[in-house]
């Protein structure tokens, strides 16, 4: 089975994450375990995704909520798995920083993605699974696009060169393949490792939760 997920992987330079919205939710505002789609660009789908929590943590803690999302094949086989602790969510304490596990396959470090203090920017270091820094993650300074695309900008080291970007769609190619709910796209390097792949994948699931979860409401 992973040796699938790899080539899967492998071979992708983007991958688009959509998200499924519950019926009761839509309708009553009720938070529900989040289910994704994991696709290729073309819309073809590869993987699923459920949020594994329970009710107390979604509907009191929702954005600072601790969680595990478990990604599975077709066939009900986990590919692999995010761990996020419980952490409060404040860009004024860097005790509070965010910080989320990926193992891939499951039981296995793959990486992780790390909250970076910055009093402006929403930041990131995606690591490996010896805790070395790989990749930056910047965003922007509004991430309320009022109904246009956010762009998460994926950058190396020195933040100067980006090589790709995590991507929130309120419209755009997608909309011919998705309905109106949470869609994101990521962009990066076809042949960046496949482990660090997983990892970006972890790091969308982090902005989703942590800037876009509350942004449904209003769609």
């Amino acid at each position: 089975t992973y040796h699938l997920v790899y080539f899967f992987f492998k071979q992708l330079d983007r991958i688009i994450i959509h998200q499924q919205v519950e019926l009761l939710e839509a309708v009553l505002g009720t938070e529900t375990s989040s289910k994704y789609e994991i696709k290729n660009h073309l819309g073809q789908r590869g993987y699923f995704a459920v949020e594994e929590n329970d009710c107390f943590d979604r509907n009191l803690c929702s954005p600072i909520r601790s969680f595990t999302i478990r990604i599975a094949d077709t066939t009900g086989r986990e590919v692999i798995t995010v761990n996020r602790p419980l952490r409060c969510n404040s860009c004024w304490f860097p005790c509070f920083l965010q910080e989320l596990e990926v193992q891939s396959p499951p039981g296995t470090i793959a990486g992780y993605v790390v909250q970076n203090w910055d009093p402006f920017l929403p930041k990131f270091t995606i690591q490996n699974e010896s805790k070395e820094d790989v990749l930056k993650i910047i965003g922007p300074y509004v991430t309320c696009g009022c109904f246009e695309d956010v762009d998460f900008e994926v950058k190396a080291l020195n933040e100067m060169s980006t090589i790709g970007k995590i991507s929130k769609y309120w419209s755009g190619f997608v909309n011919n393949v998705f309905t109106n709910t949470a869609n994101f796209g990521i962009q990066i390097p076809v042949d960046l490792d496949v482990r660090i792949k997983a990892v970006m994948i972890g790091a969308c699931f982090l902005i989703d939760l942590m800037f876009f979860e509350n942004s449904l409401n209003g769609l």
